[in-house]
């Protein structure tokens, strides 16, 4: 048995939400985007990237696999594109995205940009995503502190989006999805505004995760939430 809860809040300082996701319980399937560009380009492509792989998970159903999303998140790479060469308000558009199939205790994740997916197992919380972003391929590298990172004037630049170029390459993970173990797919609204601490502290200290989405959700909005904050948690209840 699979429990799933998604939350979205807009944040304290946006006047609109640029982050999407869905859930496809029949399939086991979850998404979350972050969208970014001017006027409603970012909201636009978090939204396209998010109705693509669900269209694409349906039809493909029991037999979608990890290349299923990737190959997803490819058109619709190609589908932001388009969209935004028809609209010159939407050029520029792109998102980032997390996904990822759940099922007999294994899940399937993929990600492009800098939202994450955690596994949290045995009360210890594990990011499993890779950062495609400035502050984590060049920033680290270069010795600057946590504190110098956070006010760099390229923090917020990605290395990769989906709709950024014309083909995105995916990161694609398999992990073992055991009895109790929670997935949780967030934006940078959450994970970079709350910290890992709190997350941990967010879903140690409540059961359900319905109250867990909350208190996630309320640790960024604690800390100012600068951006749209956004969680899908998926737990594994019963192998």
């Amino acid at each position: 048995m699979i429990d799933c809860y998604g939350l979205t809040h807009v944040g304290q300082v946006r006047s609109k939400n640029e982050d999407s996701f869905a859930s496809v319980n029949e399939l086991g399937f979850h998404v979350v985007a972050d969208g970014m560009g001017g006027a409603q380009a970012g909201e636009r492509a978090s939204q396209i990237v998010v109705q693509t792989m669900v269209a694409e998970m349906k039809r493909a159903g029991e037999s979608a696999t990890v290349d299923t999303m990737a190959e997803a998140i490819q058109l619709a790479n190609r589908n932001i594109r388009w969209e935004a060469e028809q609209n010159p308000s939407l050029r520029g558009m792109g998102t980032t995205v997390v996904a990822a199939i759940v099922r007999s205790g294994i899940a399937y994740v993929v990600s492009v940009g800098d939202s994450r997916v955690y596994l949290r197992t045995g009360g210890e919380l594990y990011c499993l995503t890779t950062d495609h972003s400035w502050v984590n391929e060049v920033g680290r590298g270069l010795g600057l502190t946590d504190k110098q990172l956070k006010t760099h004037p390229f923090r917020n630049v990605l290395t990769k989006a989906v709709g950024s170029e014309e083909s995105v390459s995916v990161d694609k993970i398999e992990i073992e999805f055991a009895e109790g173990d929670t997935l949780m797919l967030c934006s940078d609204g959450l994970h970079g505004v709350a910290g890992e601490t709190a997350l941990a502290k967010a879903l140690n200290e409540h059961a359900g995760i319905k109250e867990q989405a909350g208190a996630l959700i309320e640790a960024s909005l604690e800390r100012g939430a600068p951006d749209n904050v956004t969680v899908v948690l998926i737990r594994n209840t019963d192998n």
